[in-house]
């Protein structure tokens, strides 16, 4: 049988044949294209020994995988007064697989005259699924801060999770026109309950403890106020 002439079909090096590159409508794939998202981890009402009010913790952020603005706000009131608010402007990106590097500023209002700071941080997910965030604070007058907190999620069910968090704050130096003093300042751990009625909705109830420590536990004594308390909260958590 006779063998067909190849050399009259020569192919291009790349079997293309000429033929470009072309986007196909519907294929084509964004990998760095920005998103959002605005969380709310707590939007709470709480009844104490000794005081009864709202307390909120949400975080919003926009922007790719690379970089993002992320930004923090915590908040609680009593007695319909603002007793202490923490509002942070942080750019984010991230250094490994399960962390991300944090920087940028923090404001503090409430009860006592709004202070300012720098901040730098790190965020991530540690082995066995902690949930991690530390930041050191930097601000005029030779003020430092260090605030730590931990989360972790227990799946009881598809639906229902019961969720502890701890959270630390330690200072560098006292300041008795906010009710700080240096060292370790106070320390909270809850215990939160939810029942996801969606991924993006989920009321939920639980205890927090709440405890000053060192010079700040005076302060607060010394103001009417107690060293220790017990609350127990009823909230929401979600997102979208």
């Amino acid at each position: 049988m006779p063998m067909p002439d190849v050399s009259a079909q020569p192919r291009s090096a790349d079997y293309s044949d000429g033929t470009g590159y072309a986007t196909v409508a519907g294929m084509d794939m964004r990998d760095d294209a920005p998103l959002g998202m605005l969380r709310f981890d707590r939007l709470e009402y709480f009844d104490g020994r000794d005081s009864r009010g709202e307390a909120f913790d949400a975080q919003a952020w926009y922007g790719n995988d690379e970089n993002r603005l992320w930004l923090k706000a915590e908040g609680e009131t009593a007695s319909g007064r603002l007793q202490d608010l923490r509002v942070e402007a942080l750019w984010d990106r991230p250094v490994s697989a399960f962390w991300d590097m944090q920087a940028g500023e923090r404001h503090d209002a409430g009860i006592g005259p709004g202070r300012d700071w720098a901040a730098f941080g790190i965020q991530g997910l540690a082995p066995y699924w902690f949930e991690l965030q530390a930041t050191v604070y930097v601000g005029p007058s030779g003020r430092t801060a260090l605030r730590f907190d931990a989360e972790y999620e227990l799946l009881l069910t598809q639906r229902l999770i019961l969720q502890p968090r701890f959270e630390a704050n330690l200072y560098g130096r006292g300041d008795p026109l906010r009710g700080i003093g240096s060292g370790l300042s106070d320390a909270a751990l809850g215990l939160r309950l939810r029942y996801e009625i969606t991924r993006r909705f989920a009321p939920y109830l639980g205890v927090e403890f709440e405890r000053r420590f060192g010079e700040t536990a005076t302060l607060a004594r010394s103001s009417g106020e107690p060293a220790f308390d017990s609350r127990i909260v009823v909230g929401l958590r979600f997102w979208f």
